[in-house]
């Protein structure tokens, strides 16, 4: 099984936590299952719209500003960004979880 690193803020933690106990679940278990049910609803929404095919570029673009409405994080992290995080990870070594 592998190990993820999540890095989230302490309020949004204790938020995960008091919820995920009262689910009957680990906070590890919680966020398992919030993930899958995302994936799970956008994938239903890809499929939803790539079955249509692609037939112009008007087709194309329709889709990615579908895909950009979906719910999401927010500003996608450049390369740079990116591997600055990982550098500071490795530099950090296990995190125990």
């Amino acid at each position: 099984m592998a190990r993820v690193h999540v890095v989230i803020p302490d309020e949004d933690r204790d938020q995960f936590v008091e919820q995920a106990r009262r689910e009957g679940l680990t906070l590890s278990a919680w966020l398992r299952e919030a993930a899958r049910e995302r994936f799970a609803r956008n994938r239903r929404a890809w499929r939803s719209t790539a079955g249509r095919g692609f037939k112009t570029r008007a087709d194309l673009e329709a889709l990615w500003r579908e895909c950009d409405a979906m719910e999401g994080p927010g500003r996608e992290p450049d390369w740079e960004e990116h591997l600055k995080v990982l550098d500071e990870e490795m530099g950090r070594g296990s995190s125990g979880t």
